[in-house]
């Protein structure tokens, strides 16, 4: 048979993290590829002892359940929530499979196809394809270490009328940059001045290395104010488990309807056994400590991997340590491929992901993503001896 597919399939790319993942699956390869939170703290007794009060619960607990989400499980988050200045109702949240469903959810609901859309530079690859798949156009704006550089984001929004910027300002993917405040509130403000939607996605915003900094949301600064231009999205894969698929979106009521509509077509509604199971965790078990746990040996692990990408000692050899979140951006020496070097990586046993697949246009070869939060030590040692060697292979055949 001829198979007729959608033009969204046009120029519609497979995830480089996923197919790497594929590739290192049940392999010996040391993976520093996936945003994998490390499996030896998952909360494993506290995760049993909810699904069993879930279970105990009776076979209601097995229906079919609200589009919106468990309704008890969306009152614990307004609660958490609030916690950081973000005071929404039920009825400004919908719960999804994951805060990738809530990314794609808001695009259908939003976008057209010739659409404009800004992220940074670079951005989350995921996001890229799910607008790509829309049909709507991508622009990068200008980014530092503090974020958007606000002076390019005006321009472009001057020059290219978006209708949504796409962000991650707490601890970004792939980049790992932690906003100023005054690039977040100037964000806030530029858009509203545009009428131009806001989608704040913060899936790390929560491993935060020094608890007394301040990260403020988007949101709270006043994203829900004069008709609500955030649109805010989380997710408890990075804080629980990834195998929950359960994340978390808020905004105008007004949104979390249309998105309601949109989510009735997609999968009626997501896992309603996991979401009572993720209730009855945050009922009985302390997150907060932890998530406190978690940071502490994220950090550790973090400052491990760059004390040994320092002892590579190769010149040309950049990056910045993040205040948070799960992965280094690395900048290699201007002669050296990211995506030629991966392949030689693959031969000595070690993956990673080429930074050129998170730039929405005009790619920076010379760039790569880290992992440091799934492996320990012992593997992670390994795996930087192996790059090392695929390194000073690349360098001896260019």
């Amino acid at each position: 048979m001829k198979y007729r597919f959608s033009k969204s399939l046009e120029g519609f790319s497979s995830s480089a993290v996923r197919e790497i993942l594929k590739l290192t699956q049940g392999s010996s390869i040391i993976s520093f590829a996936g945003g994998l939170p490390a499996e030896e703290f998952f909360p494993l007794d506290a995760v049993s002892d909810a699904f069993k009060r879930v279970i105990e619960g009776g076979k209601s607990a097995l229906q079919y359940g609200l589009t919106e989400g468990y309704k008890p499980l969306r009152e614990s988050l307004c609660k958490r929530m609030a916690a950081k200045n973000m005071h929404v109702t039920p009825d400004e949240m919908l719960l999804t499979t994951g805060s990738q469903q809530a990314i794609d959810l808001l695009t259908r609901v939003y976008i057209d196809e010739g659409d404009i859309i800004l992220v940074e530079r670079p951005t989350y690859l995921a996001a890229i394809q799910v607008f790509q798949a829309k049909g709507a156009k991508i622009y990068s704006v200008d980014s530092d270490n503090d974020g958007m550089i606000l002076e390019d984001l005006a321009a472009k929004i001057a020059e290219h009328n978006p209708k949504l910027v796409y962000v991650i300002p707490t601890f970004s993917n792939p980049a790992g940059r932690a906003w100023s405040l005054e690039r977040r509130q100037g964000l806030l403000d530029i858009c509203r001045g545009a009428d131009v939607l806001i989608l704040e996605d913060d899936p790390y915003g929560e491993i935060q290395f020094d608890e007394t900094q301040n990260y403020p949301t988007i949101f709270s600064l006043g994203g829900k104010a004069e008709g609500g231009n955030v649109v805010y999205t989380s997710t408890f894969s990075k804080t629980v488990a990834p195998a929950f698929r359960s994340g978390w979106v808020i905004g105008d009521e007004n949104i979390i309807r249309q998105i309601a509509r949109f989510k009735q077509s997609a999968d009626l509604h997501s896992s309603t056994i996991d979401q009572q199971t993720l209730y009855h965790l945050l009922e009985h078990f302390d997150l907060d400590a932890h998530i406190s746990l978690i940071r502490e040996q994220y950090y550790d692990r973090m400052k491990f991997m760059s004390g040994l990408l320092a002892e590579l000692n190769l010149p040309g050899l950049k990056w910045e340590e993040p205040k948070g979140g799960m992965f280094i951006w690395v900048e290699l020496p201007a002669n050296m491929r990211a995506e030629e070097l991966l392949k030689i990586a693959v031969k000595e046993g070690v993956a990673f992901v080429p930074g050129a697949t998170f730039f929405a246009e005009n790619p920076q070869h010379n760039t790569l993503r880290l992992n440091y939060t799934h492996t320990d030590r012992e593997t992670t040692i390994l795996g930087m001896q192996k790059l090392a060697k695929a390194m000073e292979s690349f360098l001896q055949n260019a």
